[in-house]
């Protein structure tokens, strides 16, 4: 685990999981079409990375801000990409290749 906190700060981790949830109860649900699951997850994760990082960075001048922004939108791709990539391994184990 300490390559993924490698890119992903530890205090975000926890959404990997919570997207995979809400990834699985979106594929349950018939009304919500499975091609738009991994850009919801994506734009979910990324707005709640920002709520994270814009909470804890000390925002002194425009400059901090931008890295700020740029953090949360980067660790809230990764943090989507983990989930739909451990759903991916999760339906290949399932089928066998």
């Amino acid at each position: 685990m300490e390559a993924l906190t490698d890119f992903i700060r530890p205090e975000l981790l926890i959404l990997i999981p919570a997207l995979y949830v809400l990834g699985v109860g979106l594929r349950r649900s018939k009304k919500f079409p499975d091609a738009l699951i991994p850009a919801t997850l994506g734009g979910v994760s990324v707005i709640l990375a920002l709520v994270w990082v814009l909470s804890v960075s000390p925002l002194s001048d425009w400059q901090s801000v931008l890295a700020a922004i740029f953090t949360g939108i980067v660790q809230g791709i990764l943090c989507a990409g983990c989930a739909v990539y451990i759903h991916q391994l999760g339906k290949q184990a399932i089928k066998g290749d």
